[in-house]
C-alpha cells in the first residue's frame, strides 16, 4: 500500500507538473503535452538510472518507470474509464446523423480492424513471425477503435466545420463499443483454436455481457432516480459499472463490454426520464464522470510515456513498429475510402478524398487501444504478446504525438487555407 499511494503521488504529480508548464509555457493539446513530456521523463530516469550509484535511489527511481501496468488497466481503472467514455451518449444526439456516424462508427471500425488484420498477417508472413489470422485480426480489432477527441479540440481552434467535428466526435463515442465488441469476436475465435467452444465462447463473452450489464444499470437506475441526494446518485453509477465488471469476471464474461453497455443504458435510461418532464440537477454527476476521466486518461498517458523507453528495449520492435503504423494508416484510409460511399453526401463541402484524409490523419488512437493490447496476455504467446503490445505502444504514440502536431496543418492543406486567424 505505501509503494501504491507513493507511486500515485508521483504520478499525479507528473500530471499536474506537465499540466502546468504547459498551460504557461507549451500550449500543446492537453493530451500531446502528457505523452510527449512524459516519454522525455522517462528518457530522463533511464538516464539517470544508469548513472547513479546509490541502490535506494536507483531502486526508487526504476519503480517510478516500471508501472504493472496490466494491473492499472485490467484490475483496476478499465472499467470506469469505458463508462465515462459512454455515459453522456445520448441517443436523440445521432439521430439526425446516424447513417454517417453508424456508417463510420459500425463499417468502417469493422473494416478497420480486417484490412489492418490482413495487412498485418502479410507484414508477419514476410518477417516469419508465429502470427495466425485470427490472431492479427484480433490485433487489428485492438487498434480500430480511433479516440479524435483530442483531435476535435485541436481542430475547433482552427475552424473545423460543426457538423465533421460532430461527426468524429460521435464515430469515437461508438466505435469504442464496437470495437470491444470486435475484439471479443475475434479473441474468442483465438481461444477458441486452442480450446474449442466458440460459440459456446462468444454466447459467454458478448451476449453474457450485455445481459449483465443492461441488467445491473437497469436495477441500479431505479435506485438512481428515486434518490434526490447528488453524492448517492453518484455512488450508485460507481456502483453500477464496477458490479457489472466483477459480475462479468466471476462468469467469465466481457467486462469490457459489460461497461460499454452500462454506459449506454445508463444514458438511454436518463433520457427517457428527461423526456417524460423529469427536472433533476446532475451537474454534479456529469462533472465527476468527467473529470475522472480525464484524470483517469491523464495517468493512463503519464504512464504510457514513463514506460516507453522499456518497450524500445524489446526485441526488433522498431522495424515492426514502423511496419504497424504504416498498417494502420492504410488500413484507416482504405476502411473510410469504402465507408465514405454509404455516408450520403459528405459533410461541409469536403471532396471525398479530402475527407478521408482528415479522418485517416485526426483518427488518434488511446487508452481503449492499449488496454484491449494488455489483455491478451492471457490467451497468446509471450513472444506475440510482445510484439503486439510494442506496436500498440508505438501507434499509440505516434498518432497522439506525430499526428496531433501536425494536425493543424493537415487541416490547412485540405481546407485550401494557408493562415489561420
Amino acid at each position: 500500500m505505501e509503494n501504491l499511494l507513493l507511486l500515485s503521488a508521483v504520478t499525479l504529480g507528473i500530471i499536474v507538473l506537465i499540466g502546468f508548464l504547459n498551460e504557461k509555457m507549451f500550449h500543446l493539446n492537453y493530451e500531446i503535452s502528457l505523452m510527449l513530456f512524459s516519454v522525455l521523463i522517462g528518457i530522463i530516469l533511464t538516464v539517470s538510472v544508469s548513472a547513479i550509484r546509490e541502490e535506494s535511489v536507483k531502486e526508487f527511481l526504476q519503480k517510478v518507470q516500471v508501472f504493472d501496468l496490466e494491473a492499472f488497466l485490467m484490475k483496476g481503472v478499465l472499467c470506469f474509464m469505458l463508462f465515462a467514455g459512454s455515459c453522456h451518449l445520448t441517443i436523440s444526439q445521432f439521430r439526425q446523423n446516424a447513417r454517417p456516424i453508424g456508417v463510420l462508427a459500425f463499417v468502417c471500425t469493422l473494416l478497420g480492424a480486417v484490412f489492418y488484420g490482413l495487412l498485418f498477417y502479410a507484414v508477419a508472413s514476410v518477417f516469419q513471425l508465429p502470427f495466425t489470422l485470427p490472431v492479427c485480426l484480433m490485433f487489428g480489432s485492438i487498434i480500430a477503435p480511433t479516440d479524435p477527441i483530442a483531435a476535435t479540440s485541436i481542430l475547433k481552434k482552427f475552424g473545423l466545420p460543426k457538423k465533421t467535428g460532430f461527426l468524429m466526435e460521435g464515430e469515437s463515442l461508438l466505435n469504442d463499443g464496437v470495437g470491444v465488441a470486435l475484439f471479443a469476436v475475434f479473441s474468442g475465435i483465438v481461444t477458441a483454436q486452442k480450446n474449442g467452444g466458440f460459440l459456446e465462447i462468444m454466447l459467454r463473452e458478448i451476449v453474457g455481457a450485455v445481459l449483465v450489464g443492461a441488467a445491473v444499470t437497469w436495477l441500479s437506475f431505479q435506485l438512481f432516480k428515486s434518490t434526490e441526494d447528488k453524492h448517492r446518485r453518484i455512488i450508485i453509477t460507481l456502483f453500477a459499472v464496477s458490479a457489472s465488471f466483477a459480475i462479468c469476471e466471476l462468469l467469465g464474461c466481457s467486462g469490457a463490454i459489460a461497461c460499454v453497455v452500462c454506459g449506454v443504458v445508463f444514458s438511454t435510461l436518463r433520457e427517457k426520464e428527461e423526456e417524460k418532464g423529469r427536472s433533476w440537477e446532475l451537474e454534479e454527476l456529469d462533472t465527476f464522470w468527467e473529470t475522472l476521466d480525464v484524470l483517469l486518461n491523464s495517468a493512463l498517458y503519464v504512464i504510457l510515456g514513463l514506460s516507453f523507453v522499456r518497450i524500445l528495449q524489446m526485441p526488433n520492435v522498431l522495424g515492426l513498429a514502423l511496419a504497424a503504423i504504416i498498417c494502420n494508416l492504410v488500413g484507416r484510409a482504405a476502411s473510410l475510402w469504402a465507408g465514405s460511399w454509404l455516408i450520403g453526401p459528405i459533410p461541409d463541402g469536403y471532396h471525398r478524398s479530402g475527407f478521408v484524409a482528415l479522418f485517416t490523419w485526426g483518427g488518434l488512437r488511446g487508452g481503449l487501444s492499449l488496454a484491449l493490447a494488455v489483455s491478451t496476455a492471457s490467451i497468446i504467446p509471450e513472444e506475440t504478446y510482445v510484439i503486439i503490445l510494442g506496436c500498440t505502444y508505438a501507434i499509440v504514440f505516434f498518432t497522439t504525438v506525430v499526428q496531433g502536431l501536425t494536425m493543424k496543418r493537415v487541416f490547412q492543406r485540405i481546407s485550401g487555407k494557408t493562415t489561420v486567424s
